[in-house]
């Protein structure tokens, strides 16, 4: 694989201010980096920051602290004027094809707006022609050029969604949740896409989900994350064979088995309530739901440490482990 960095995150946070002055604590304290041409999945639960992560670190939301290094500048840093040619390599397809689509707006113009924002083309016929290249790119016939969002599908619309993503040849695709709000039986087809978009356009992805089966498929590596910080990151295959963080088990253990006569096999269950990002707990943010929690875990903050061939975890349980 690719080691050439092409963005890093070093220790960023992205905290919001409530209507009654609350500290929202979205994202603590993390370090990340994505090689060019690999697809970073981050996984946890709803509500771990995933998706505010993905947008603090395109620069759709700014850090609160942090350095975000794309293409060894400093994105955190810049004025609008100078992020502008950088906002062309680093787009984002949207978890919801429903409300990331413009109603008032054809086929056209949605996948049109970024060529035009960004002064791609020279005329209108040129714009349309693009537009239609990027429609065939993604499996939408050329007939629907002039249809409105409300007269296709869900799978239609965030194959829209997605041209509208690649229109500017980006470096960088972040994808939040893609095909969460899809059917079944249309998920696939849109993963193959942006497999096969992958391949063709040489695009580094960071993808967003919470269905590990849907991470197994796509992901080359795999972020864990729980309330705002990093759990574990590891090879995807290295991380499906050998969890070491406690919440990642949990995870895996939670992966239906499409097997019958498996159904009664034991399996760990994670219980308890998660704890609120206004107020979270000291020490490892996982020991309020942790069944191998002890006092170092409740007032220390586990470092996130290799334990070989990059997999990396924060957990005082491995760290002692390792230590025997």
């Amino acid at each position: 694989m690719n080691t050439e960095i092409l963005l890093q995150a070093k220790d960023v946070y992205k905290e919001f201010i409530t209507a009654r002055k609350q500290v929202v604590h979205a994202v603590s304290g993390i370090d990340l980096t994505i090689c060019k041409g690999e697809t970073l999945a981050l996984v946890g639960e709803s509500g771990c920051g995933k998706s505010t992560l993905g947008r603090t670190l395109i620069h759709l939301l700014p850090a609160t602290k942090g350095e975000i290094w794309f293409e060894g500048k400093d994105i955190t840093k810049m004025s609008e004027k100078e992020f502008r040619p950088v906002r062309a390599k680093m787009q984002m397809v949207f978890q919801d094809p429903y409300a990331s689509l413009n109603p008032r707006m054809t086929v056209r113009d949605i996948i049109a707006e970024p060529l035009v924002t960004h002064h791609i083309c020279n005329s209108k016929e040129e714009t349309t022609g693009k537009v239609l290249e990027l429609m065939a790119m993604v499996g939408v016939p050329a007939q629907f050029l002039n249809r409105y969002p409300h007269q296709f599908s869900g799978g239609q619309r965030q194959r829209i969604g997605i041209a509208r993503a690649i229109a500017l040849r980006p470096q960088l695709l972040v994808c939040d949740e893609p095909v969460s709000a899809l059917d079944v039986s249309v998920q696939s087809q849109v993963l193959n896409l942006l497999k096969q978009l992958k391949q063709q356009l040489s695009l580094t992805s960071l993808f967003i989900g919470h269905d590990l089966s849907v991470i197994n498929f796509i992901a080359d590596r795999v972020c864990v994350m729980f309330l705002g910080r990093m759990c574990e990151i590891a090879d995807k295959d290295e991380l499906y064979r050998h969890p070491l963080h406690p919440y990642t088990g949990f995870l895996m253990d939670a992966i239906p088995i499409a097997d019958p006569h498996r159904r009664d096999d034991d399996r760990s269950i994670l219980e308890g309530e998660i704890p609120s990002p206004v107020n979270p707990p000291s020490g490892c943010y996982f020991h309020t739901r942790c069944p191998y929690a002890n006092e170092r875990c409740r007032k220390e903050v586990p470092a996130m440490l290799d334990y070989g061939n990059g997999h990396m975890a924060a957990c005082h349980r491995c760290e002692e482990s390792k230590k025997m």
